[in-house]
């Protein structure tokens, strides 16, 4: 090296050029530059040296027309001559093989096409050897990849801006993994996967990187409702059939398949009545009563027979033990089984022919069940009456619809049997809580004769059917509930009449449980319980159904008492997590409803203590049917009522704060 040597290094990872000007100490170059600025180098710095001697003012010029000379393509057709021969290259050859010159120019356009490349030339020392067919081609997949992300990821962040500035969006499959990272952050905060993901769009988005940024980013690019079901998406429960499901409920609406049940008792000559909530499509029972010779008469439940579209490992099957339950929530249901099923065919339709499983009882004046069988059938519902409708029947004592009022009299005498035989009654009033587009409205479901008679019926076919399984021991899951420990009667006397001695016993009941062995169910006052009356909406039913059907028409259970025991206990679970959701949605509705009528006075029972010597209790808001936990302000006494006034709610939260309002003035006493 000498003053005058052209050499190239590097700035901050910028390719530059300058000339040796003088040595500084023993090793080291000050070099100057194209704009006269001295570089102190040392040589291992050097990554290229021009032969010759030039001055800075040199530089443009040689810049250029090395320049001229830069086209990458040419560096392919080098590389796969080059490799067909098997030989390594340096700038000089190269240069000489694509320009047919070894100037200094050229010689620097093939030093710089050779470092810049990173597909056809790996470099070993001062060499660079082709690499082979397989490792070009991998790379040009590896950058093409690249390249496609990026492209991808420009094209997210527009198609994101445009549909944050308010302007309709149609979104790319390729965005399909963002939103859901979005998604995941959203729903399951510091614990959900593939957590970079979000954040990168969220920092790209100038939008906080937690899961309150992501839910608010979601909703303002139009994807969520600021009323998003959390609580759903956190039990991952199923909102959509799979496509093949879907598929198997074409093939059944088009070509039914073979019933199990051809020999089906015809009892289309029955009026059947189904009653339900106005909103219900899932039409899964019926009830008729048959006089019969010698007077007495007979009780017909009818319960919707699901089995005749499905056999036990079939798609549907297999999808309805994946969900094991319907979910009801305020904005509407998640089905176990697909509504052109579950509202077509499977159900208990006014007019149209129906099978189902019907449990025929005769009952004697205590309206014990003296005589009972149950049967395959074919049913035609003569009505379809809301809880309403038959309240009204009821009330007027239609004479033209005794069936009616008979089903009524004999669902009395049930109830009155079952309190002899020690069953639990608990009246708390009960919230029906809907939500219709930005309406919430929220409705309490008072106790009424309509609702005993579908209720001590559904009991009665509970009881039949356990009967049944337990003296033929056919395996079913039965449903037992241990006796409650109640405080003594003296005691609940003391407590007023009502919620507050319906919660205090409440509190005491111990849960049901499911098993292989019939036991007693306290709270229902029956020596054997299952429950089989709802089998489209819940798929212990539905096995019920499955074990007892195999036993009528004489053939093995389809499921071993160790398959029933795990899909009860699975079904079990899975009911218990729906039941949080369920409550988890309603209470959000309940907020936001009180959230909405802020300010408004609402009347409140003082319920039941949870720390007494904190003034922690809770109160009933009976106009609403809902508890809420409270620190009282004040020394209360249990029964006792009171108004209070919503002073703040958070749905989002599950937070509120009420504040008691004094009847003389109408203004708050005192803050939560």
């Amino acid at each position: 090296m000498e003053k005058g040597t052209l050499i190239e290094f590097r700035l901050q990872g910028e390719r530059r050029l300058a000339t040796l000007d003088r040595p500084e100490g023993k090793k080291n170059w000050v070099a100057i530059d194209e704009s006269g600025t001295s570089h102190v180098l040392r040589p291992r710095e050097f990554v290229y040296q021009v032969p010759g001697r030039y001055q800075p003012g040199d530089i443009p010029s040689f810049r250029s027309t090395a320049e001229s000379y830069l086209d990458p393509s040419t560096l392919e057709v080098a590389w796969e001559l080059l490799c067909e021969e098997g030989e390594s290259t340096d700038p000089e050859a190269l240069a000489v093989l694509l320009f047919d010159e070894s100037e200094p120019p050229q010689c620097y356009a093939a030093h710089c096409l050779l470092s810049d490349d990173k597909i056809y030339f790996k470099q070993k020392g001062d060499r660079y050897e082709p690499r082979s067919a397989a490792q070009v081609a991998e790379l040009k997949h590896q950058i093409e990849m690249e390249a496609r992300r990026a492209r991808e990821w420009e094209g997210f962040l527009d198609r994101a801006r445009t549909a944050l500035a308010g302007n309709p969006v149609e979104w790319d499959d390729s965005d399909r993994p963002r939103l859901e990272a979005l998604e995941k952050l959203a729903t399951f905060g510091d614990e959900a996967p593939n957590r970079h993901s979000a954040t990168e769009v969220l920092s790209a988005l100038d939008r906080p990187t937690s899961d309150k940024g992501a839910f608010a980013l979601l909703v303002d690019l139009g994807l969520w409702s600021p009323h998003e079901n959390l609580f759903l998406r956190r039990a991952q429960i199923p909102t959509h059939f799979p496509h093949k499901v879907l598929d198997v409920v074409q093939t059944c609406l088009i070509s039914p398949p073979p019933d199990s049940e051809p020999n089906r008792l015809d009892l289309t000559h029955l009026k059947v009545y189904t009653i339900d909530d106005a909103s219900t499509t899932e039409i899964d029972d019926g009830l008729s009563v048959e006089t019969l010779e010698d007077g007495r008469e007979r009780l017909w439940i009818h319960i919707a027979d699901p089995t005749r579209w499905l056999v036990p490992g079939d798609e549907l099957d297999l999808e309805a033990r994946r969900r094991c339950t319907t979910v009801y929530l305020p904005t509407g249901m998640t089905p176990m089984f697909p509504a052109e099923l579950a509202a077509g065919p499977m159900s208990l339709n006014q007019g149209q022919l129906s099978h189902a499983l019907s449990f025929a009882a005769i009952l004697d004046e205590t309206g014990a069940a003296i005589e009972y069988s149950i049967h395959p059938t074919l049913v035609r519902p003569t009505y379809r009456l809301t809880y309403e409708d038959a309240e009204e029947m009821l009330e007027l004592g239609l004479q033209k619809e005794p069936e009616l009022l008979a089903l009524g009299e004999w669902a009395r005498r049930r109830q009155q049997w079952r309190q002899s035989q020690g069953s639990i009654a608990i009246h708390m009033p009960e919230a029906s809580i809907k939500v219709k587009g930005d309406e919430v409205t929220i409705e309490v479901l008072e106790d009424s004769r309509s609702r005993l008679l579908v209720a001590e019926m559904m009991i009665l076919a509970g009881e039949l059917a356990a009967r049944y399984a337990r003296d033929r021991d056919v395996p079913i899951p039965f449903r037992t509930q241990p006796q409650p420990e109640l405080p003594p009667e003296g005691e609940l006397l003391l407590l007023p009449p009502g919620p507050v001695r319906s919660c205090a016993i409440r509190r005491c009941m111990p849960r049901s449980e499911i098993g292989l062995l019939p036991g007693r169910h306290a709270s229902l006052g029956l020596e054997t319980y299952t429950q089989v009356t709802s089998p489209i909406r819940r798929y212990v039913d539905l096995l019920t159904h499955f074990q007892l059907k195999a036993h009528l028409r004489g053939d093995p259970p389809p499921f071993s008492p160790g398959e029933v025991q795990e899909i009860a206990m699975s079904a079990g679970a899975a009911s218990k997590e729906a039941v949080l959701v369920e409550r988890q949605t309603s209470r959000y509705w309940a907020l936001e409803y009180l959230r909405r009528r802020c300010g408004e006075s609402w009347e409140a029972l003082v319920l039941r203590w949870i720390r007494e010597d904190e003034n922690l209790g809770s109160i009933l808001l009976e106009e609403l049917g809902i508890e809420f936990v409270w620190r009282f302000p004040r020394t209360y006494e249990l029964g006792e009522r009171l108004q209070v006034r919503v002073a703040h709610a958070d749905p989002r939260e599950d937070t509120i704060a009420f504040q008691e309002v004094t009847v003389e003035r109408g203004e708050p006493l005192a803050a939560n």
